[in-house]
């Protein structure tokens, strides 16, 4: 079985018999070591005191009174963030049901950093077993932006943090700067090819995707994802254009999906409709898990860039947008 994405920390994890992940003092001290709460050199007795003592025991109990002797403001608002999520995945059995809670509760008050990290431990625990190189990097979309290149009549979706780095080595570079060309022609388009490589990688981000060729791969993300954690099966297949005038719901995978969908759902013309990416129906195997008014009506599921040319993809849109029965 091939081994990927070790920097989300499943390893760190238990595995209940259901197949969830069980919170562990080791997961914890991930978010202990982090820059934000690691203490500065000038932080204060209290502050470095309060890190020791979860260091060593993660789930200890912190009274009020511990975090508002913290001299840093800063650190306060850091401590109290960690605190709360801390809270919410010792309530929960699972981090599934952690997420899941979080998603539909409190959304607002996770840092969007965090729900990334989430993401990306749940969605390494759905993929597990995954076998297809393309499945796995699209999953990528869930927890990392991207950066949408038109070249040579594709559209070419690269991590936005490597491409980045490879803009910041063009502009240190008097030849690569000379060259010029899009970043992504640095690295290396996700294929038959390469795929093999892909494992040892996965790690650094750093392989292309073709999105014309990937969408059956997206597709078999989202529908891993939503297995695993709703326990709904679904079937998601592309589309090149909705032709249903009698369209019922939509979800958008990202903000801006989302905006241009309301648009069309009112019957206005929305702007920059030209950067809608990709369209996905969605047929729910289970017609009663639907709410009355969808059942036997496919979902449409719209992808977007922003206008800075950047896919931010919220996987969490999928869970809370669904016409589900549970959910209402």
């Amino acid at each position: 079985m091939n081994e990927f994405w070790v920097s989300s920390g499943h390893l760190l994890l238990d595995r209940g018999a259901d197949g969830r992940l069980r919170l562990t003092d080791d997961f914890l001290r991930l978010y202990l070591a982090r820059p934000e709460l690691m203490p500065p050199p000038e932080a204060c007795e209290a502050e470095r005191a309060l890190h020791a003592r979860l260091m060593a025991a993660p789930a200890a109990p912190v009274a009020e009174a511990g975090l508002a002797a913290l001299a840093d403001p800063d650190a306060r608002d850091n401590w109290g963030v960690f605190l709360r999520l801390r809270a919410a995945l010792m309530a929960e059995p699972s981090l599934e049901a952690a997420y899941l809670r979080l998603v539909r509760t409190d959304a607002a008050e996770v840092p969007p950093l965090v729900f990334a990290q989430f993401t990306h431990v749940i969605l390494r625990n759905a993929l597990d077993g995954c076998t297809d190189a393309a499945t796995v990097r699209a999953a990528e979309l869930f927890f990392r932006p991207q950066r949408v290149t038109h070249h040579q009549g594709r559209v070419l979706l690269a991590d936005a943090e490597a491409i980045e780095g490879h803009e910041a080595a063009r502009q240190a570079s008097p030849l690569l700067a000379m060259l010029g060309g899009p970043a992504a022609e640095a690295l290396d388009v996700l294929g038959e090819a390469n795929a093999d490589t892909y494992w040892g990688r996965s790690d650094a981000h750093d392989m292309v995707l073709d999105l014309a060729a990937a969408r059956p791969a997206l597709a078999a993300a989202l529908r891993l994802w939503l297995r695993h954690l709703l326990g709904l099966r679904v079937e998601i297949d592309p589309l090149e254009r909705i032709e249903d005038r009698d369209w019922r719901w939509f979800v958008g995978l990202d903000g801006e999906a989302t905006r241009i969908g309301n648009a069309l759902w009112r019957g206005e013309a929305p702007e920059g409709a030209d950067r809608l990416l990709a369209l996905f129906r969605l047929i729910a195997e289970d017609e009663a898990a639907m709410l009355p008014q969808a059942r036997g009506r496919p979902v449409y599921l719209l992808l977007a860039m922003a206008p800075d040319r950047t896919l931010r993809l919220k996987p969490h849109n999928l869970l809370a947008g669904l016409p589900l029965m549970e959910v209402a």
